[in-house]
């Protein structure tokens, strides 16, 4: 399960930095591009804006056939306080621009990918390419939330992956 969510993170990840490199976070002093995962970061108190955080929520493993399909649930957590040039008064329209590269990215062609090892990269300096895909279902857009000066919104999106052997 952890390599389709790793793969399905990096592809997600590299889509939306093409989509919109200037979209970035900084993370213990380093800038990155503008998505994280919350499990693989510190616990923390910040609440990153402006940034895409993923969450997966859900896990079902349907192992009645050879090759186990695990169901994941991604749940995309995005929020903008809008600009401070604006007075803010351009939150709706950035949260817009957030949903736009989101559906670009989830949607583009293919929906599917390669499952990838990114563990085998530490060793070897490169993902290993394992022998199923990992594939995703259209997104769910949550309603807007405001709360105070800030406009949210979760998305979900259904993540599929066949379990290999061996796989944890």
């Amino acid at each position: 399960m952890q390599n389709a969510k790793d793969t399905f993170y990096l592809t997600l990840q590299s889509r939306l930095a093409v989509l919109n490199p200037a979209r970035t976070i900084v993370v213990r002093g380093v800038v990155r591009p503008g998505t994280l995962v919350e499990e693989n970061e510190l616990p923390s108190a910040w609440v990153p804006i402006d940034a895409f955080c993923l969450q997966w929520t859900e896990l079902q493993v349907n192992s009645a056939e050879p090759l186990p399909l695990v169901v994941m649930e991604c749940s995309i957590q995005y929020a903008t306080d809008g600009t401070s040039g604006n007075g803010g008064m351009d939150r709706g329209r950035l949260l817009a621009a957030m949903d736009a590269e989101l559906t670009a990215a989830i949607g583009a062609e293919p929906h599917a990918v390669a499952k990838m090892n990114y563990s085998a990269a530490k060793a070897s300096g490169a993902p290993m390419a394992m022998g199923t895909n990992v594939f995703w279902a259209d997104p769910v857009f949550g309603a807007t939330t405001a709360v105070d000066k800030r406009l949210a919104r979760t998305t979900t999106v259904q993540v599929f992956a066949y379990q290999e052997a061996g796989e944890l």
